[in-house]
């Protein structure tokens, strides 16, 4: 049991980390899985990858409680519409990823929860990045705030979530790569990608329960509260360094990242498999 604890320690961290940087908690979990294997069924392991995201979604609820809270008694009326304007736009944001997510999750799951398409995602959303930023050098973002962006720039933003149903893109990013695309400062676009998570997950999670059921051992409850739990505290600590580290660099760094673990997952499964 204790051995089993751990490994859910392991995994806790990695999701704690890679669920916020734009550089795939799926390939990364592919990966570790690799090496640290459950004394537990498929059809729980399956629901636990989604699910230990609760976890990681709850730092997210914790740092912006009081900015998503359009009913804070400090807040003036003002600030109150314009929480609401923010919920309206992760709304009309999450639309595309809740339609077609429903719909195409457990076939795009089936036919691509594998190496070969996590290592070409991890490669090419990595060059995207370097291009983009590179593109972008110099640039002043259009859209420096929640009120200067559109309806219609939250729902292609949105749009672009919907690639990450693909395994090794990173939800993370393909919202903030396309919110760069559509001149979003970094900064905007990492906390818009962060509030998306937060319907998102909360759905998928349920959905993923609801599949498995809840007739729970006490391992199996104990695995995923540890694992809920160690990335919650890791995200803390990933989203604010994330945050501060944008605040004057770019994303290329996350870019090499992705291109180097996607030529190392390759390489590992060519020559292990």
């Amino acid at each position: 049991m204790y051995i089993e604890i751990i490994k859910a320690i392991i995994l806790g961290i990695v999701e704690g980390i890679t669920e916020w940087l734009p550089i795939s908690s799926t390939g990364h979990m592919i990966l570790v899985e690799e090496f640290i294997k459950f004394e537990a069924s498929e059809e729980f392991m399956e629901m636990f990858r989604v699910v230990i995201q609760l976890g990681a979604i709850m730092a997210v609820v914790l740092l912006y409680f009081h900015k998503l809270n359009p009913f804070a008694p400090r807040k003036t009326k003002k600030e109150k519409r314009d929480t609401m304007d923010i919920w309206f736009k992760v709304i009309v944001g999450v639309l595309p990823a809740a339609i077609l997510g429903f719909l195409f999750d457990d076939w795009f799951d089936e036919h691509f929860y594998n190496y070969q398409t996590v290592a070409v995602t991890l490669i090419l959303y990595g060059i995207l990045f370097i291009v983009i930023e590179n593109k972008n050098k110099g640039k002043p973002a259009s859209i420096r705030s929640f009120k200067d962006m559109s309806c219609m720039t939250a729902l292609i933003i949105g749009f672009f979530q919907v690639l990450s149903l693909v395994p090794g893109t990173s939800r993370s990013g393909a919202t903030i790569l396309g919110a760069i695309i559509l001149g979003t400062s970094r900064n905007i676009a990492a906390e818009y990608s962060f509030f998306l998570s937060i319907p998102v997950m909360f759905g998928a999670s349920a959905l993923k329960l609801f599949k498995f059921g809840f007739d729970f051992t006490g391992l199996e409850m104990g695995v995923l509260l540890t694992g809920m739990t160690v990335a919650f505290i890791v995200s803390l600590i990933a989203i604010r360094l994330l945050l501060r580290y944008i605040k004057n660099n770019d994303f290329k760094i996350f870019g090499w990242y992705r291109i180097i673990l996607g030529i190392l997952v390759s390489a590992y499964f060519m020559f292990m498999g």
